[in-house]
């Protein structure tokens, strides 16, 4: 490749990169907030801490909640269950005389405080005459038969009182019960509970929870971390590698181990580079073909057209040369764009075809070819499914070659045949044979076998017809020797694969 040609098609594929760069969409993320994590492990821990604190504070919040209802519920439930027994055991009998008690409300309240042990927190009081009478002897750390206020209010009680108090040893729920005899009230029963006590357990609880929740939290920030690191460091090496692959570079690859989103992301990648690859190297193959095999007839047309002269006669000459010449040059653009067009979706234009008949249509096209003895050794029965056209150029472009390259008016044999699942197309002529070490050259472009006549074409049929053979999932096959001629021929599967099938 030229200086000049290399330079074109680098400059062209940097063009092409930079187009492309300009065109896609900015990325979100690029451009982070104010207080926003700049780094995607950043990002990720953060999150993630953000949702584990908020779930641990939620979770310490209910928690509390819970606990502090159930405080509620257990108080009035040993509230009202004190009363009850008291009740329960004013209803019955003496147990030292096996009688009922009577009148008296002391022998009543003596036997309830000997039975009965307070639970913690909680003080049982007895008023009788409007006094204090008797207690539990639980240490707490306010007495509360001690405080005029409530000696004043429970002692002249006659309706049950149930209510929340605040004195110098915390807050205190109670429910006071009047005992009556006969239509007056004997005495008072009260059954109190310290509940800032009870809420120290709730909140020792609370703190217990706190505890957890923050050396989970810790934890799982540590976790967060490392497994946000396991995310981000192939992404950061997939990032290295894109980086590293510039537009006059596309042959590094990036690894793909693995089946995660990041090895399909990876694998994904690698597809693009290939696809890209692809394009750039038959750009780059397109215009130095067009570069290499257009020069020449470019050069005589611009040498012919400087040098001419006057005269009419060497004017038309010059013309008629001039003509030739652009023709040739516009037969070999075409020729590189269909080649360059092999990869396109609609390179192909598939349907069934009977071998048969496309067999016999092909027998009367390369017919016309040459006057030369044209025999057809085998005609092929079957349908497959390929495109028609592509499939007589390529045959009618075989048989174009045998007869440039074959003896003048030898015979030319053409056959088809549909077996094992594909279908083949031949040509075969007595020429003077193609060398085994010319035989995978000569499917380049612009390359030729040593002919006996030099040819005028460009030297991109052959590698026209293996394009359209290629195209349909099939190959070329050369079968030749010098002295005993040459048959080249076409095998393609009878069905297409199905992403050949699927619409673009």
């Amino acid at each position: 490749m030229t200086p000049a040609a290399k330079t074109t098609t680098e400059t062209t594929m940097q063009a092409t990169t930079e187009e492309r760069a300009a065109t896609e969409p900015p990325r979100r993320w690029a451009v982070p907030g104010r207080f926003a994590p700049r780094g995607l492990r950043a990002r990720i821990v953060a999150w993630f801490i953000g949702v584990l604190a908020l779930s641990t504070a939620a979770s310490v919040l209910v928690t509390g909640a819970l606990l502090d209802i159930r405080v509620d519920q257990r108080v009035d439930s040993e509230l009202v269950q004190e009363a009850a027994e008291l009740r329960r055991l004013a209803g019955g009998n003496d147990p030292e005389t096996g009688r009922p008690f009577g009148e008296g409300v002391r022998r009543i309240f003596e036997v309830y405080l000997e039975r009965n042990v307070p639970s913690r927190n909680e003080a049982l009081i007895t008023f009788v005459d409007g006094r204090p009478f008797r207690r539990s002897r639980a240490v707490l750390p306010y007495r509360l038969d001690r405080d005029p206020e409530l000696v004043a209010r429970w002692g002249a009680l006659r309706v049950p009182d149930r209510g929340r108090v605040r004195t110098p040893g915390g807050s205190v729920e109670y429910l006071a019960v009047p005992l009556n005899v006969g239509e007056r009230s004997a005495g008072v029963f009260v059954a109190a509970i310290f509940r800032d006590r009870e809420d120290d357990d709730v909140h020792a609880a609370i703190v217990a929870a706190g505890s957890v929740g923050l050396a989970v939290l810790l934890l799982g920030s540590l976790l967060a971390w490392r497994l946000a690191d396991r995310v981000v460091q192939p992404v950061a090496e997939l990032t290295r590698m894109a980086r590293a692959i510039s537009g006059t570079d596309l042959s590094r690859r990036i690894p793909a181990g693995g089946h995660d989103e990041v090895a399909q992301l990876a694998s994904t990648f690698n597809e693009m580079v290939d696809r890209l690859e692809e394009a750039f190297e038959s750009q780059r193959r397109f215009i130095d073909d067009a570069g290499h095999e257009l020069r020449t007839p470019i050069t005589i047309v611009r040498g012919h057209l400087e040098l001419m002269e006057d005269d009419p006669r060497s004017r038309a000459e010059t013309l008629s040369l001039v003509l030739d010449e652009l023709d040739r040059m516009s037969r070999i653009v075409d020729d590189l764009l269909l080649l360059s067009k092999r990869e396109q979706p609609d390179f192909l234009e598939l349907a069934t075809v009977e071998v048969g008949a496309l067999t016999d249509e092909l027998q009367a096209k390369v017919a016309a070819l040459a006057p030369v003895p044209w025999q057809v050794e085998s005609r092929g029965r079957g349908v497959i499914v390929a495109d028609r056209q592509r499939l007589t150029q390529a045959v009618v472009q075989l048989a174009q070659n045998a007869v440039q390259y074959g003896p003048p008016g030898a015979p030319i044999s053409l056959g088809s045949t549909v077996a094992d699942g594909e279908a083949a197309f031949w040509i075969h002529d007595s020429g003077h044979g193609i060398p085994s070490a010319q035989q995978d050259a000569i499917f380049q472009r612009f390359r030729r076998a040593s002919p006996v006549r030099r040819s005028e074409g460009a030297g991109l049929g052959l590698a026209i017809v293996k394009a359209i053979a290629e195209a349909h999932s099939g190959r070329v096959e050369v079968d030749s020797s010098p002295g005993s001629g040459t048959t080249f021929r076409i095998v393609i599967p009878v069905d297409q694969p199905r992403e050949h099938l699927e619409e673009p």
